[in-house]
């Protein structure tokens, strides 16, 4: 502040009278507590009430990364499989997860096998896919997949107000097999 200005604050504290020199200490008070709450302790409170939460949510988080981690842990320390076996393991799991409309076919290159798809729920498809990586050691290198059109009992369901039509794949995936 220059000397002029704080000259001229003096002045002008000096002719008010006292009644309006506490006011106008109170009204500065009062400006000043505002923006204390508003800049230091209003940010700070809702940080602290909010903690709970994000405590719980990082918990939840750490807890699905450390079981993605044992579901790797227990990949890597399961026995290698051969190529035959893998075939197998992965063909009878297309007939007994997958359906009659699922066929397992020679797919370019020794180390890959191809699946072919019609109609397969969405719920089965995700199921298998995990069954296949976890039994068969099979992994997906290629994937080709529509939306089936609904038919019969499906569009039936469509056309009911209210009710979900169930999602339904075609296509075809080729799986990455073992190495022999």
């Amino acid at each position: 502040m220059t000397p002029q200005a704080s000259r001229h604050w003096r002045t002008w504290w000096a002719a008010l009278a006292p009644r309006e020199q506490r006011l106008v200490a109170g009204a500065a008070a009062l400006v000043v507590l505002a923006l204390l709450w508003w800049v230091a302790l209003a940010p700070a409170l809702r940080t602290l009430a909010a903690a709970p939460q994000a405590h719980a949510r990082l918990d939840a988080q750490w807890q699905q990364m450390a079981a993605l981690q044992a579901q790797a842990r227990a990949l890597q320390a399961q026995p290698k499989a051969g190529r035959d076996d893998a075939l197998r393991a992965l063909e009878a799991s297309v007939r007994d997860s997958l359906g009659a409309d699922a066929r397992v076919q020679a797919a370019g290159g020794g180390e890959a096998v191809g699946i072919v798809l019609r109609g397969v729920p969405a719920e089965a498809l995700a199921d298998w896919l995990a069954q296949a990586r976890s039994n068969a050691r099979a992994v997906p290198r290629e994937v080709h997949l529509t939306r089936s059109a609904a038919t019969g009992a499906d569009a039936a369901a469509a056309k009911a107000p209210g009710t979900p039509a169930a999602v339904r794949w075609d296509g075809t995936l080729v799986m990455n097999l073992p190495n022999r």
